[in-house]
């Protein structure tokens, strides 16, 4: 059995062990001393909570709980997001800095960066997730795309190994990617990319903030059958479409066709709940669900039609 969150003590493995989070902590800023030849040690544990640092920027994680739309007291996992501060730089040692420009072109420098930085940010994630977690519960992560085409092959090997040590497996992680037109020419190497983390046993995820481009969107969802596709309520809010009703339909049957889940995200009010449940969504998330009682959630009747715009 699980020991108490409140404890921080977390399964380890498949035989059952522990291991205090204080722990876990050590293993990955040992792990990162190993990988970086530093004695730089990333990752915080204060108030039960993971920071991690990348040169003058802390990082912390905040959690938004994904609900079914119809029994939003219901939830099936949550979604991660990066807060970030100032901190003050640690001091390097001259053996580092030489390290540093012995091992660093600036052809490489940009891409190392950003792959570091989402790993780092990952693994506070990672981390912060496991007092919420009941092990089967999901935990959905973006991913930069400059990440995915930063890396040629073996795409999640290395955050496998964060999730193993977690006592976690990949089937808990949804990976997903924010679909925008600055990378609709690179659509084959993301699919290739995000194939990559699906043999490995990740689920996918990717994320629209329109659904303007009807065409390259439904073209994107067919090519790679995601398990999750999201939009922003947000947005939506923004549209003046009439159509836009039948769009979100329409959109969500194929994501049901390719056996996947829709969702909206960013609700902050009634009228994006309502538009929700109208359309048929499957998973719901956002600031209205956190501020009432889930007790005050009922379906509408099936006569009412919503607009986006209520």
């Amino acid at each position: 059995m699980r020991k108490p969150a409140n404890d921080h003590w977390f399964l380890l493995d498949v035989r059952n062990k522990f291991m205090p989070l204080q722990n876990l902590v050590e293993y990955f800023n040992d792990r990162f001393g190993q990988e970086h030849r530093s004695s730089f040690r990333p990752f915080l544990l204060e108030d039960g909570k993971i920071s991690g640092l990348f040169g003058p920027i802390r990082i912390d994680s905040g959690f938004s709980p994904l609900r079914q739309t119809l029994k939003p007291a219901t939830i099936i996992g949550h979604t991660a997001k990066i807060k970030v501060s100032t901190y003050e730089a640690q001091h390097l040692y001259s053996n580092e800095i030489e390290n540093l420009l012995a091992h660093k072109s600036p052809q490489t420098n940009e891409f190392e960066s950003i792959i570091n930085f989402d790993r780092l940010s990952r693994t506070v994630h990672m981390l912060n997730f496991l007092p919420l977690t009941h092990l089967q519960d999901l935990l959905f992560l973006e991913v930069d795309p400059r990440h995915i085409l930063g890396i040629k092959q073996d795409h999640g090997a290395y955050f496998q190994e964060v999730i193993t040590q977690c006592g976690l497996e990949t089937k808990n992680i949804v990976i997903v990617l924010a679909v925008n037109s600055q990378y609709i020419r690179y659509h084959q190497e993301l699919i290739k990319g995000l194939e990559n983390y699906r043999q490995r046993g990740y689920q996918i995820g990717l994320k629209f903030d329109s659904v303007a481009k009807e065409s390259q969107t439904f073209e994107f969802i067919q090519k790679l059958s995601p398990d999750y596709v999201s939009l922003s309520a947000r947005y939506l809010d923004n549209v003046r479409d009439s159509t836009l009703p039948a769009k979100l339909h329409k959109l969500k049957a194929l994501v049901t066709s390719t056996g996947g889940q829709s969702i909206l995200q960013q609700i902050d009010e009634k009228r994006s709940d309502s538009l929700a449940r109208n359309t048929g969504f499957d998973l719901v998330q956002g600031d209205y669900y956190e501020r009432y009682p889930t007790a005050r959630f009922v379906p509408e009747s099936p006569n009412v039609v919503i607009s986006a715009h209520g």
